[in-house]
C-alpha cells in the first residue's frame, strides 16, 4: 500500500453560552443549526441560505437515561479539523479535508450529559453523539436513537428498502439486495422494514441530499431508515429478528463512548453527491496492514456456469482465462472444498501460480445464524476455527477470501465482520463480503477489507428476467448512490449474450457489450471479479478483450460529468495519466451528449461506442482545443472515451 499520510489539526474555542448554534462550511454554502427547544433537540440544514433539511430530532435513549426529552442546554464549542491522507481503495487516492465543527452539550432531567459532535465541510455533514461516563456509571446500552430527517413537502426520494428478516434463500436476509424505487414522492415510501443506507433525496429546485452512516465497527450496530412517518424519516436500529432472532437491537456501550457518524451529503448539482468522500475523511484506520496488498481483476466461473463449475477441470480453464486476460485473480466460489478438496486445492493453487494467477476461495461465514447450507461453512464464525484455517490458507498461497451471507445488522454482526478481517489481516488475506451489509467507512478502517456486494448485484441478472429488464436503470443508480459512499463489488462486466454455460439460448443479455466495458469504469471497488467465461476469448472482439486487459481498478481521481438517476451517467476517472471517461444510457430513447473534458482538451482519444444498430464500434478521435464532444448512447448502450 501507498504510504499513508495523516495531518490531523484540531483547535477549540473558548465555550458559549447559548440554547441556539450554527455552524457554517469553510466555504461558507452549508448551514448546520442546532437548538434546544421546549426540551427537546433539533437541527436544521440549509446550503446557500435554501432549506434542505426542516427542523429534525436529535437524541438518544439509553438503558440509563432518555436524551430524546426533558433536555436542557449546557453548551457549546466550535473548532475546525484539517486532515490529508491517502487510500488507494476508493474512488480518489489524496484527499484533503478541511471542516468546521461545533460540539453541542445537553443534559437530561437527571442532569446526565451527552454531546452531539458536528463537522462541516463544504458540501457535507458528519455528526455523531459521544457519550461521557455519568459517575459512576462506565457502561451503558442505546436502544433507541431519535435522529430524524425531515425533508421539503416537495422532494422526492431515490430509496432501496429493507428486506424482511430471515426470508430469502435460506432465511439470509436482509443483505442489501433489494431493488430500487426513483424519482418518487415520500408519501410513497412506506415499506414496513423501512429504507437501507444511502439513500438519495431531490428537493426540487434546493438541490440533492444523500444519508448514510460511517465508522462502523464491533463498537456498535448499524442503522437504517425508518418508513416515511409523520412527516420524516427516522434512524431505526435493527430488526430483532434478523440473525434467527438473537443478539442485541441496540448498541452495548463503555464509557466514554460515541455512536458511528451520520453523514448528510448535500449539493445544488450532483457533483458532491457522486465526488463525496465523507465516509472515509472521518475514520481512521483500526490496525496496519500486514502486507502490501495487491489488487486487481479476477476471473469467477460461478457467475455464469455456476454450481455445476465447481470441479477441478472447469476451474483450470478460469485460470488459463485469467491468465489469457493478465488477471491478477481467479475466485473459486461454494462447494470447492467438497468437489475438489483440500488435497487438490493445493494443486490447483499451484497451477494457477504457475499461471501467475492467485486464488480467492469462497467461505459460508455461518454456522448459527440461518440456513445457509453452501461449504465450507462453520470455519469464520468461531475464532478457534477460523484462525486455523486461516493459517491452512497462508500455507498455501491463498491471497483472499470472499465470505458470504451475513443477514443482519446487529452489533454481533459487526463484531464478526471486525473478526473476520482482523483475523485475516494476521495472516496476509484480503475480505470480499457477500450476502452482506453495507460497509461503513471499512476500506480506510480495515487495510485488507476490499469490497462488498450490498447491492443488487450481476447473480440478479442470471436468476430473474426482471432484474435483465432493469439493468441499464440500476446501473444508472449506482454511481449515484450505493457506490457514492462505499466500494461495489458487483461482479460485473458479463460478455456472453446469453448468462449460461450454453450461451445459445435461455437468460438473454439486454444491454450491449459496451455497456458491459462502461460498468467496469463506473463500478468502483479495488478488486473486481469480472463475468467473463473462457468462449469469450474466442467470440468477443478483440479490441474489448484488450480494454479489459488494461483496465484499471484503483483511481486516483473521480470527475461527475453528466447524469441524473435512474436515467443516464457519465463520469471520468484517472488513473496516473489516464482518464477513462464512461457512461450508460438507462432510457428508452438515444441520449445525446456534450460533454466538457478539459483534462483532455486538444488531445487524441479513443473511443468505445455503440452505432444505431447497437453494434460495438472502435474509433481514435480528436478532441477540440476548449475540451468539448459530443456523445451519442444507445438505450441499454453505453461508451468509454480513453486518452
Amino acid at each position: 500500500m501507498k504510504k499513508l499520510i495523516v495531518l490531523c489539526c484540531l483547535l477549540i474555542s473558548s465555550a458559549v453560552i447559548s440554547q441556539n448554534a450554527d455552524v457554517v462550511s469553510p466555504d461558507g454554502k452549508l448551514k448546520l443549526n442546532v437548538a434546544v427547544e421546549n426540551g427537546k433537540t433539533t437541527y436544521s440544514v440549509s446550503y446557500n441560505g435554501k432549506v434542505m433539511i426542516e427542523n429534525s430530532p436529535l437524541g438518544l435513549v439509553t438503558n440509563e437515561g432518555d436524551f430524546s426529552q426533558n433536555m436542557g442546554f449546557i453548551e457549546s464549542t466550535t473548532g475546525k479539523v484539517d486532515k490529508s491522507y491517502t487510500q488507494e481503495k476508493i474512488k480518489q487516492y489524496s484527499v484533503n479535508y478541511s471542516a468546521n465543527t461545533l460540539k453541542f452539550t445537553i443534559a437530561n432531567a437527571d442532569k446526565k450529559q451527552l454531546s452531539i459532535v458536528f463537522q462541516v465541510s463544504d458540501n457535507d455533514i458528519a455528526f455523531r453523539y459521544e457519550i461521557p461516563s455519568w459517575g459512576e456509571t462506565m457502561s451503558c446500552v442505546v436502544e433507541k436513537e431519535v435522529t430524524g430527517y425531515k425533508f421539503p413537502s416537495n422532494t422526492t426520494t431515490f430509496l432501496s428498502a429493507m428486506m424482511s428478516p430471515m426470508s430469502g434463500f435460506a432465511r439470509t436476509t436482509p443483505s442489501y439486495e433489494s431493488t430500487y424505487t426513483a424519482d418518487v414522492a415520500m408519501s410513497t415510501n412506506t415499506d414496513k422494514n423501512g429504507y437501507v443506507f444511502p439513500a438519495l433525496f431531490h428537493v426540487g429546485d434546493n438541490g440533492w441530499v444523500l444519508l448514510s452512516e460511517t465508522g462502523v465497527s464491533s463498537l456498535y450496530n448499524a442503522s437504517h431508515l425508518s418508513n416515511y412517518n409523520n412527516g420524516m424519516y427516522s434512524v431505526e436500529y435493527p430488526d430483532v429478528k434478523t440473525n434467527n432472532g438473537f443478539g442485541s437491537v441496540g448498541a452495548q456501550v463503555g464509557l466514554p463512548g460515541m455512536t458511528p457518524w451520520r453523514t448528510i451529503t448535500v449539493g445544488e448539482t450532483l457533483k458532491p453527491i457522486v465526488e463525496t468522500t465523507i465516509s472515509y475523511d472521518v475514520v481512521e484506520p483500526l490496525y496496519e496492514a500486514s502486507q502490501k496488498f495487491k489488487y486487481g481483476r479476477g476471473t469467477w466461473s460461478w457467475i455464469v456456469w455456476q454450481d455445476e463449475s465447481m470441479n477441478y477441470e472447469d476451474q483450470v480453464k478460469y485460470i488459463d482465462l485469467a491468465a489469457a486476460m493478465n488477471f491478477e485473480y481467479i475466485l473459486i466460489d461454494a462447494w470447492w472444498d467438497k468437489n475438489i478438496g483440500y488435497d487438490r486445492m493445493k494443486e490447483l493453487i499451484q497451477y494457477a501460480k504457475s499461471k501467475g494467477v492467485d486464488v480467492f476461495l469462497w467461505y459460508n461465514s455461518n454456522g448459527i445464524v440461518n440456513d445457509a447450507f453452501q461449504t465450507p461453512k462453520d470455519k469464520m464464525n468461531t475464532s478457534i476455527v477460523r484462525k486455523r484455517e486461516m493459517k491452512w490458507l497462508k500455507e498455501v498461497g491463498v491471497k483472499g477470501l470472499k465470505v458470504d451471507f451475513f443477514g443482519g445488522d446487529k452489533q454481533e454482526t459487526m463484531r464478526l465482520y471486525e473478526e473476520i478481517l482482523s483475523d485475516a489481516n494476521d495472516y496476509g488475506l484480503m475480505i470480499i463480503f457477500h450476502g452482506a451489509t453495507l460497509p461503513r467507512g471499512w476500506e480506510r478502517m480495515y487495510p485488507n477489507f476490499v469490497g462488498s456486494e450490498a447491492v443488487i448485484a450481476s447473480e440478479m441478472l442470471i436468476f430473474t428476467q426482471d432484474a435483465r429488464n432493469k439493468e441499464s436503470f440500476y446501473a444508472s443508480l449506482h454511481p449515484f448512490i450505493r457506490n457514492s459512499v462505499a466500494s461495489m463489488e458487483y461482479g460485473g462486466v458479463l460478455l456472453n449474450k446469453y448468462l449460461n454455460k450454453g450461451n445459445t439460448k435461455g437468460q438473454e443479455r439486454l444491454t450491449t457489450n459496451i455497456f458491459q466495458l462502461a460498468t467496469g469504469v463506473l463500478y468502483q471497488n479495488p478488486l473486481q471479479m469480472l463475468g467473463l467465461t473462457p468462449n469469450n476469448l474466442e467470440d468477443v472482439p478483440a479490441y474489448q478483450l484488450d480494454f479489459l486487459r488494461n483496465m484499471p481498478t484503483t483511481w486516483d481521481e473521480t470527475v461527475f460529468l453528466d447524469g441524473y438517476p435512474g436515467k443516464y451517467v457519465v463520469l471520468a476517472r484517472r488513473h496516473g495519466d489516464k482518464w477513462y471517461v464512461a457512461g450508460i444510457n438507462a432510457e428508452k430513447t438515444v441520449k445525446n451528449l456534450k460533454l466538457k473534458l478539459p483534462m483532455l482538451a486538444d488531445g487524441k482519444a479513443t473511443l468505445y461506442n455503440d452505432d444505431k444498430n447497437k453494434n460495438a464500434s472502435l474509433e481514435d478521435i480528436k478532441i477540440s482545443k476548449k475540451g468539448e464532444i459530443s456523445i451519442t448512447i444507445q438505450p441499454n448502450g453505453g461508451f468509454v472515451l480513453t486518452n
